[in-house]
Order: structure tokens, then sequence, then C-alpha cells
């Protein structure tokens, strides 16, 4: 970006005005939280102990920090911190209870008990100012079974069912590297902050959002118990993508496969006739089986081939292949220096900008990292105006209309969320080509409506209504542009060419409805070299460095299956509320872009500046994790049963060396941290032989007891049995036309304060609200209907079928 460039975006305003928030964290979630709340414009107060946020010591290669809270704090705490001030107040005293009952947004990383500790009692905070928001982030949530359960990003990815279906059978379940569930705890906080509060502006109450990271990790799988339900098949066991992470001539390259057409064209390019002629192969789940096979016969053409020459190949063939980044390359790439993704630190290394890019908006600049306690001196904010209420409770986003062109995962879990807290949001697809998430990945053979089976569809499309519109028609344009004139949204996440073919560009849609916001997903940008290349979440993991961090040292690395998806999506979520807060102060719509490539990197950005700063590049671990951790994943006594076990306190180690029983594990050296990290490989011998001989379950269960972090890995066909998310209601059953009563996933909130449940409608039917909606906003009467049918414009079936 030139200077003038700059120094122009720099004028505009952010899209948040006057939110206040405080922020009392000490983790990346709650940090995160805080970040996205700042970028968009909010002041961010943070309260520390005097010692600082331990993130402020915390370097995930282990690399040495200065000692001392005055030294400078680690890279990742000025990544996650700028901008904000750093408050170091007692909880009992009185300036501190006056900040946060001041502040519009508090947000606490804490259970029930460390929250009282910490001077927030959400009740208390509620009754004295109803108009408060207050948010906290915690492993299990603040009720249910587990609620005082320990856990760790690793532990919780075991319940979840993230772990339980990736990596080889013959070798443990894999754990994605890279502590993503945080980050996506961190988004979903800020969005849910964002949504209450839009309804206290608007004359509502406020809110206590209890935010579960379990919840939230379990989110980053793809409804899995769904996919055993609708497509009647077994549990999914752990497999890998085949082909994902392929060798060629000069390092690995990243493929990735959705569709039956892109496997015909990959044989195509790989010049495999053989492929075309077995079925099971057009669904990656069928490619398992014939993985050796499959491998035998593309490994010498791989072989021959650079990955730069297979990445451009497969750009002509519009596959989804993609190079490996890592912290040492990702920040030199074409993406990155031509459309200036990274950004300068005060601190003096490069980061990511904020994932979203608006068109009269942007975000508010880098800044300084407070020190410990810096901002003690400033004004304390003045006290908030108490308003009586004018709005009915009411879910926090009644009133907004979404306009959906989004198919596949990402799009469709940021509409998935924004209807949950209330959107109403329309469904937008056509005959001619369906959402191809409803029959990707396998489909029923034994039913005619097998396109109304597709699992992730169900999961990510509950409280939304279909139409169909064929936009390659005059009519359906119109139509389109009727729906269009009444929205607030419209969102869509086709390559840039889709709306640009159909002439449904920003700015055509702004000229109908200035007030809209024309919120974009492409997977590269809107411009740049990438533009036009194909990429679905895989592809975003293997680029951003997600990919590089997850799986066995001695193995290629092993993509994280999708996790970005929702990741992207919450993102988007979170850039809409952003955006409409401007639109409805200002009445000025804009369009908004959110590459996903870019949110992926904002949740890996610890790769390139640890790289920047102390010349390491993280790497592979198996399930031992970085930064300081012990963890990994043991084998129990039953078949294929395994244990996840995270010690990350002297106290717990204690504990864990108290059940084992295994006097070895007692000396000196191993009462530190330091000393049980140059012992890994011992403690790991030990406990492998150990937990060999245990039952799963019950170990569990005295670990648990102990205070010790653990879990099973299940695999995610099986999360509907975890007692937690049965107890807080986050599988909600609802009653398909077609497919009968299932459970469905929901946002990872306890349920708001009068509200009887998230979901209020089966995910639809193709077209199932054709009549309803055509009638009722654009004026169709039932001939109109009958001839529209007639003309292909509308339907609900496929074409062809």
């Amino acid at each position: 970006m030139n200077s003038r460039v700059s120094e122009l975006a720099d004028r505009r305003p952010t899209p948040l005005e006057d939110l206040r928030v405080v922020e009392i964290s000490d983790r990346l979630a709650g940090s995160y939280c805080g970040k996205l709340l700042a970028d968009a414009g909010a002041s961010v107060r943070k309260m520390e102990p005097p010692q600082g946020d331990p993130l402020r010591r915390y370097s995930a290669t282990c690399s040495p920090l200065p000692d001392g809270t005055r030294g400078p704090a680690s890279p990742l705490f000025c990544y996650l911190n700028a901008g904000k001030s750093s408050l170091s107040l007692a909880p009992d005293s009185e300036r501190y209870r006056a900040e946060l009952a001041a502040a519009d947004v508090v947000v606490v990383t804490a259970g029930r008990a460390q929250a009282a500790a910490l001077g927030v009692d959400p009740q208390r905070m509620l009754e004295q100012s109803p108009q408060a928001v207050v948010v906290t982030i915690s492993d299990f949530g603040w009720t249910g079974p587990y609620t005082d359960r320990a856990a760790t990003e690793f532990t919780l990815q075991a319940w979840s069912g993230c772990t339980g279906f990736r990596g080889d059978p013959a070798g443990p379940p894999i754990s994605i590297g890279g502590d993503l569930g945080e980050y996506m705890g961190g988004v979903y906080a800020a969005f849910g902050a964002l949504a209450v509060w839009r309804r206290v502006e608007r004359g509502g109450p406020g809110e206590h959002l209890d935010l579960s990271m379990l919840e939230a990790i379990t989110a980053m799988q793809s409804s899995e118990w769904l996919h055993s339900q609708l497509l009647q098949v077994p549990a999914v066991r752990r497999t890998l993508e085949v082909p994902s992470i392929v060798p060629a001539k000069d390092g690995y390259v990243g493929i990735t496969m959705v569709t039956g057409q892109q496997w015909l064209d990959f044989a195509a390019m790989v010049e495999c006739p053989q492929f075309e002629e077995i079925p099971q192969l057009r669904f990656q789940i069928g490619r398992w089986e014939y993985r050796d096979f499959i491998y035998e016969k593309i490994g010498p053409w791989m072989a021959e081939r650079t990955v730069a020459e297979i990445v451009e190949l497969g750009q002509l063939f519009r596959l989804p292949i993609a190079p490996l980044g890592n912290g040492a390359t990702v920040r030199d790439m074409e993406y990155m220096t031509q459309r200036g993704v990274f950004i300068t630190n005060p601190a003096g290394f490069h980061q990511p900008r904020p994932p979203w890019l608006m068109s009269r908006c942007a975000p508010a600049p880098v800044r300084q990292t407070p020190a410990v306690g810096g901002g003690n001196d400033e004004p304390v904010w003045p006290a908030k105006e108490s308003k009586p209420a004018t709005a009915a409770p009411g879910l926090p986003l009644d009133g907004v209309r979404i306009v959906d062109l989004t198919a596949f995962w990402a799009g469709p879990a940021a509409t998935h969320l924004l209807a949950a807290f209330g959107a109403d949001v329309i469904k937008v697809e056509s005959i001619q080509r369906p959402d191809g998430i409803r029959y990707s990945g396998g489909m029923r053979t034994d039913v005619d409506d097998w396109w109304e089976y597709g699992w992730v569809f169900h999961a990510m499309n509950t409280n939304k209504r279909s139409v169909t519109l064929d936009l390659g028609s005059a009519e359906g344009r119109g139509l389109f542009r009727t729906l269009v004139a009444d929205a607030d949204v419209v969102i869509e996440n086709f390559s840039p060419r889709v709306l640009d073919h159909f002439g449904l560009t920003a700015d055509v849609l702004l000229q109908v409805n200035p007030s809209l916001l024309v919120v974009r997903m492409p997977a590269f940008g809107l411009d740049g070299p990438w533009r036009e290349r194909v990429g679905f979440a895989p592809t975003m993991e293997q680029i951003g460095g997600l990919t590089w961090v997850t799986g066995l040292p001695e193995a290629p690395p092993v993509t994280p299956r999708g996790a970005c998806d929702p990741l992207a999506g919450v993102h988007a979520a979170f850039a809409v509320l952003a955006a409409l807060n401007y639109a409805e102060r200002t009445g000025t719509g804009q369009q908004v872009e959110l590459p996903m490539l870019e949110t992926v990197l904002n949740t890996t950005a610890i790769q390139p500046i640890e790289a920047e700063v102390y010349g390491k590049t993280l790497g592979r671990r198996g399930n031992r994790g970085h930064g300081g951790a012990l963890q990994n994943i043991y084998r129990c006594a039953g078949a294929d049963d395994w244990i996840a076990v995270s010690i990350c306190s002297d106290t717990q180690w204690t504990a864990l060396v108290g059940l084992v029983g295994l006097l070895p594990l007692t000396d000196s050296e191993l009462a530190t941290v330091d000393g049980r990290q140059r012992r890994a490989d011992e403690i790991d011998r030990r406990l492998q032989d150990w937990f060999a001989g245990q039952p799963l379950e019950a170990t569990v269960e005295r670990l648990a007891r102990a205070g010790v972090p653990v879990a099973p890995v299940v695999s995610p066909s099986l999360v509907t049995e975890n007692a937690q998310l049965r107890e807080r209601g986050f599988l909600e059953s609802l009653n398909h036309p077609r497919t009968g009563a299932g459970l469905y996933p929901t946002p990872p909130f306890a349920l708001l304060a009068g509200q009887r449940e998230w979901l209020r409608r089966p995910p639809p039917l193709l077209g199932e609200h054709n009549g309803e909606v055509l009638r009722d906003q654009c004026g169709l009467t039932e001939d109109d209907l009958v001839n529209l049918t007639a003309g292909g414009v509308i339907g609900t079936r496929p074409v062809g079928l």
C-alpha cells in the first residue's frame, strides 16, 4: 500500500465508536477478544495483577525473555494487546469497581469461583446496571457437571471430537497445533459482546454471556454425529485425507478436494484415468480404502515437479492446491507482500493486519503495548448514564434482515450464528446450483431427495428460510435486487468473479440500498495475485502455517481438516456486527471483505512473529504441544482407547505422580517445568507403560478428581454422549420434515435470560420458503410463482432430477 493510500485509510473512522471494554484475562481467548474489539475502535482497559498477565512471559518456541515485569513483553503479548491500556488494581478497590461499573462490556476468563475473587459477579452487576454486558469465558461454562474440572486447549480438543478423527489408525490420534480453539473462543466472545451491546444501544437489557470453551472448540468439528445419523453410517474413525500433504520435488504440497468434479479434474491433471473408473473415489470418505493405490499412482508424478509447478498447474484445473507455509516463509509469500497483509507493530516486528477490510471504515492503528499498570493514572471512565428500558428483551439481532448467498461451511457458519441471535436470514440457492455442501462428502442412494441429507448443511443452516433464484436470469436478478432493497446485509463467499459475472457487485447493490452491508468472503481477497485461486479451509490451513505445526515430527504435516471454516465464519459474523453498528449510526452502508486466508493468519501470527524476532521456526511436536506444556496422548487398555493428559503446574504434576505411583518420577529435577521438559521422553515412556494397563473411563475420572486436565479421545460422532454438552444444552433437538428428529449444534453460550432455545426452526428444504418470501417481500402472486417455476427461475428440486 503506498503512503498516500495509507494516509487516506488512516483518516477513515473505525466501525465502532464509544464502546468501553474492561478485559480481565489470563488466557489467549480473552486477549484475542479484546484485540478484536480494540481493532474495531473500542477502548479496552486490561486489568492485570502486579506480576502481569502470564502471556507477557510466554514464548511458543521457549525463547528466553528478559526477567521482571518491567522488561519488554513477549511478542505474542504485544500482538494481542497493542493499543490497550493496562491497569493494575486490587479487585476490592474502589477504582477497580468504578472501572467495571463504567464499562459497556466486561470480559473475564474465569469460572464462577475465580470470577468472584476477581470482583466479577454478573448477577449483581446486572442488578446495579441493567445495561451491563458481561462475557465470561471458561473451559466448560458456569453450569454442568464438569464446570469445576481442570482443562486445557489440548484436553478440550479431545473431549470435542476434534482430535479423535485425525491421524493414521496405526498411530495415535493427532490434535490440532497452534491453540486454534483459544482464538475460536475469543472471536465468539467478541461477537457475543457486540450482539448484546447492540440490543442495549437500542433500549434493551444487558446480559451475562456464559461462553464455554468446550462448546466453541466442538464447533470446529463438522457435526459428525449428524453425518452418522443422516447418511446411516457408523461413527467416524480417524483417518487422513487422501491425498492431502504430498511430497513434491522440493517440498510438500497441500491438496484438497471437496467435490466429485474436483476429483475428476485432479485425475486428469495427474494423468491417471484409472481414478475416474472407481466411483468411491469421488468422495473423500471413500478414498481411505484406496490410499496405497492412490499414492502409488501419484507419487512419481509429484516427485518430478516442484511445489510451484504443481500449484500453478492446479490453478489451471481450478483445484485447491497450495504450498505449505510456516513461520519462516509465510510473510514473504506473493499474496502477503502484494496485498500488504503484514504491518508493523511498534515493538519491532511485523504482524497480520485485522482480517477485515471495509470500504468506509478502517481498523484502529497499531499502538504501543502498555506496561503493567501503565494506565493507572488515567482518569476513571465517567459513570454510565442509567437508561430505562425502552425495548422488549428479545434476541439481540431481532429486526436484522440478511440475504445469504453463502455455501459450503465458512459462510453458512457466519449466518448460522447471526440467525441464532435473532437475525432473519433468507438463504438464496438455485436449482441450477444448490449449496454444494448438501451432497459433498457422501450421499444417500436409497432416497429420492438425497440433497436434503447433507450433515454440514443441516448443522449450519438452522433458523434460516430458503428461496431458490436463478441469478443467471433477468427475472432472478430482479427478484434478488428486490430482496436486497429491504435487507441490512448481503453476504456471499463465492470466488470474486461470480458476482462480477451476474452484475451484482457491491457498487450495484449499494445503489439499490445505500445503507446495505455487502459482506464478501473470498478465499484470497477481491484483488491481488491470488484473486482467481480456488481454496477451501484446508487450503488456508496449509498456507497459513496451521498444517505445518500439526502432526508427528517424523511424518508429513497433517491438515487440521476444515476447522478454519467456522473460524472464518465467526470472524465474518463479528465484522458484520461492527459494520452494522456504523451503518445504523450513520445510515451508510459499505463493502466488507473477509479473505478466509487472513482470518487464519491472525490465529497463526505467533509463527511468523517468533520466526522474525527469535529466528526460530515452530514445527511439529505430535501431541507434545509448544510453549513448555507437558502433554501427550496415551493408549489405554481398551481396544483403540486413548487418553489426553496435560500438566500445567507443579500441583498438577504432583497429583499425577501420586496417582501413577511411580517412584522414579518423584526426583527433585522433575519438580520444575524446565526439568520436566528436559526429561519429557523419559516421562512419556513411563506414562505409556502405566496407561497401557488402565481402563479409559475410570482413569479419566480418577485424574479429573485429582485436578489433572484430562479427557478421553472420542470420535466426533459420539460427542452427543458428553454429559457436559447435554447438561448445558449445546445440542438441541429439531424435527426435520425429511430426516426426522436430530441433535443440532447451537452457539457456545448458555441460554440468554428468558430464552427457551437457540434453534427455532430446522434447516430448510431446497426452496421451501419460495412462496412465503417472494409473496411477502417481492409482492408476487400465485400465478407469478407458477410461471417462475415453469421457467426454472425458482423450484424445489435440482435441475435434471
